[in-house]
Parts: structure tokens; C-alpha cells; sequence
């Protein structure tokens, strides 16, 4: 699902886009209502620093803006794009067996001039022999001509076929990453976490999650405006990306401040030594101004880590390390807690 948040988030981001919307000359429509709702719950950087650049040249917000908008970082490209490199793939490969039927058609010619020439020698007729075999070398120029187009076309054909598979396998992927920090974004994390839910985890190694995110972020965000808490929401990406050195582990921005681990076959052990391995390397970060070079932000992080059970649903799992996460904001912040150890 695009959006998670809970009854009591959802209605605190609904007051604060309708209010968003009162100030502009949109319309009251999904479109715009969409646009706004992710702006407040910040789920959408490239869409928050769209909205921010339009809100600082303080002209009011129209239907065409919030289209322009919604197109562009709300609306699925992804089946658009698959469809366009679909019909390309369609039109090399009717290419190639265009040129696959004219050759086999210039084949067949050739084959008939053969046979009249095989004939004409069984006959031992030299009348009809020459012009037999001028027709077969003039057959055997055409064939090579026609063989070596078809070698060229599938030649290229098969180099733009690897083209078009790679940029679908690009657009999928794209698809699944958040731009901001280059993770897995909800929609990729949904994915891994229902194939890792799929199976059965090893013995005595259940799978693992651990979620956490940036303390007190909202005052960076209030304090220092949306561009620094980009940086700061981008550093701590490329932290926990450092982090994760198993292939098979999965890091992911669950949205706004809020990042997720996914551990197969790992047991809750190996999740709070990792948790607590960016927990602790994050709290030596620093974000400094790119000009000055003096430190103007420090950062910490909360976790919470939760071990898969007997019957988890993705639910059941995601909540439970929730759970954990509150309890470590709860104490202090700036620690991880084990959900099957608190």
C-alpha cells in the first residue's frame, strides 16, 4: 500500500493539507488532494522539493501546477514506460521477421534456379545449360546478399533488444527506489518483505526486521527547512546503506524519516548488532555546511527489532518492531530495543 500511516497521523496530515489547499486556487478534487497529502506526511521528497520551489515564488498553486504535480512524482510511469518499451520490442521483432521471410522467400528462388540447373545438367544439353547456370550464379550473388542483410539486421536487432531489456530492467527497478537516498522505497519494500515472508526461514534463524528513524526530526525540518532535512534524510540513507554488507539483507526508506531493514534467515541477535551498528555510527555523523564546512547538524536514531513468528503477516511483523521503536523513543531515544526482548 502507498500509504501507512496510522488513523491518528492520517487525520492530523488531513487538517494540515486541507488547510494547505484553502491558501491555493486548485480545485477541491483527488488530484490535488493527493499533491497535498503527500507534501505534509513527507513520503515524497522529489514531490515536497517541487512543492517547495513553487511555495517559494509565492505564487498561488493552480489546477495545471497540481497536474503538472501529480504527473510527475504521484502518477505511476512505470506501466506507461513498460508499455512504450513493449512496443518497440514488438517492432524490431516484426523487423526481423520481415527480413526472416524475404530471405527465406529469396531462398526459395535460389532453390528453383538450382534445380533447373541440377536438371539442365542431367541433360546434358548445352543450350539450356548456359542460361541455367548464369541464372544460378546471379541467384547465388542474390542469396549472399540477402543472407548477409539478414546476418546485419539481426545483428542490430539483437543489440537493441538488449537495449530495450536493459531499460525496462532499469524502469523496474526505478520503480522500487527512492530517489532521495537511492533504497528501496515502500513500494520495493512491500515487494521484499512479501517474498521474504514467502518462506520458510532457516533453523533456529528466524527472519528479521528492524525499523527506525531520525530523532526529534521535525525540529530540523521546522529549524532548518526542507532542503536540510533532505540532507539529513540522504546522509542517513547512505549510513544505513554502509551499513548492510549482506547481499542478503534489504534496506529501504519506509517513508518521510522512517527506514526499514529486512533480514532473512538472520534471527533477532544479528538485527540488534546491526541496528545498534548504525545507531552508533550515525550518532558519530555530522552534517556540515557545504560552504562553511561547519557542523550544523548532529543526528541520532531510534530502532526497534523484531524477530518473525509462527503466523506473522507482514502486519503483525512490521507492527511489533513499531512497537519496539516507541519504546526506545519512549526511553530516552538514541537506542535500539529488541521486540522479543524488551
Amino acid at each position: 500500500m502507498r500509504y501507512q500511516e496510522s488513523k491518528e497521523r492520517s487525520a492530523e496530515v488531513l487538517r494540515t493539507a486541507l488547510a494547505h489547499m484553502g491558501q491555493h486556487d486548485a480545485s477541491y478534487n483527488p488530484m490535488t488532494f493527493a499533491v497535498w497529502y503527500e507534501f505534509v506526511a513527507g513520503i515524497n521528497a522529489r514531490l515536497n522539493q517541487a512543492v517547495d520551489e513553487c511555495l517559494r515564488s509565492a505564487v498561488k498553486i493552480d489546477d495545471e501546477t497540481i497536474a503538472r504535480l501529480y504527473n510527475g512524482f504521484i502518477a505511476e510511469v512505470d506501466d506507461q514506460t513498460i508499455r512504450q518499451i513493449s512496443a518497440e520490442l514488438q517492432r524490431v521483432m516484426t523487423g526481423m521477421a520481415e527480413n526472416a521471410t524475404s530471405t527465406g522467400k529469396q531462398a526459395g528462388v535460389f532453390g528453383e534456379q538450382m534445380g533447373g540447373l541440377a536438371a539442365a545438367l542431367k541433360s546434358s544439353n548445352p543450350t539450356a545449360l548456359a542460361p541455367m547456370l548464369d541464372r544460378a550464379l546471379a541467384g547465388a550473388v542474390d542469396m549472399k546478399g540477402a543472407a548477409q542483410a539478414l546476418e546485419q539486421h539481426v545483428a542490430t536487432s539483437r543489440l537493441e533488444i538488449e537495449r530495450l531489456r536493459s531499460d525496462l530492467t532499469r524502469a523496474r527497478d526505478e520503480a522500487l527506489l527512492d530517489p532521495l537516498t537511492h533504497l528501496l522505497n515502500r513500494r520495493g519494500f512491500d515487494k521484499e518483505l512479501e517474498a521474504m515472508l514467502a518462506r520458510e526461514p532457516a533453523p533456529d534463524a528466524p527472519h528479521c526486521l528492524i525499523m527506525l528513524d531520525i530523532d526529534r526530526f521535525k525540529s530540523i525540518n521546522d529549524g532548518r527547512g526542507h532542503v536540510m532535512g533532505d540532507r539529513v534524510i540522504q546522509a542517513l540513507g547512505e549510513m544505513v546503506r554502509a551499513c548492510v554488507t549482506d547481499p542478503r539483507h534489504h534496506p529501504a526508506r519506509y517513508g518521510g524519516d522512517e527506514f526499514a531493514i529486512l533480514l532473512p534467515d538472520s534471527g533477532i541477535a544479528a538485527g540488534l548488532e546491526l541496528a545498534e551498528t548504525v545507531r552508533q555510527r550515525v550518532k558519530a555523523m555530522t552534517i556540515r555546511d557545504r560552504r562553511t564546512k561547519d557542523v550544523v547538524e548532529t543526528i541520532t536514531i531510534s530502532a526497534g527489532v523484531a524477530a518473525m513468528r509462527s503466523g506473522d503477516d507482514a502486519a503483525a511483523l512490521i507492527g511489533r518492531a513499531d512497537a519496539a521503536l516507541y519504546q526506545s523513543k519512549q526511553a530516552g531515544r538514541d537506542r535500539v530495543t529488541g521486540a522479543d526482548t524488551a
